[in-house]
């Protein structure tokens, strides 16, 4: 006995399963994409971190520069003091 409203329960249950079926695939692809973006992202901190200290080392630097004055190029560097009794540079030769 086929009752008017078989079709409709019969489309419902079709509509019902192909809604599971592509929740699951955007669930599974929503996971791939997070730990996608978990590893960008910790690949891009670490850069981030590297960039950071290389920022800090050049300030660093920059910093004992003006703090010190050029010795090399000085007078007062005895190396260059030739009263003493000639060239006291190290050389390669």
């Amino acid at each position: 006995m086929l009752v008017p409203y078989t079709p409709t329960l019969a489309l419902i249950a079709a509509g019902l399963i192909a809604v599971a079926a592509i929740s699951v695939r955007v669930i599974r692809s929503l996971r791939r994409f997070a730990s996608a973006r978990t590893l960008v992202g910790d690949r891009v901190g670490d850069g981030v971190g590297l960039l950071k200290a290389r920022t800090a080392a050049l300030k660093v630097a920059f910093a004992e520069r003006r703090r010190r004055p050029e010795q090399a190029r000085s007078r007062a560097n005895p190396a260059y003091d030739r009263r003493g009794g000639g060239d006291r540079r190290i050389t390669n030769g």
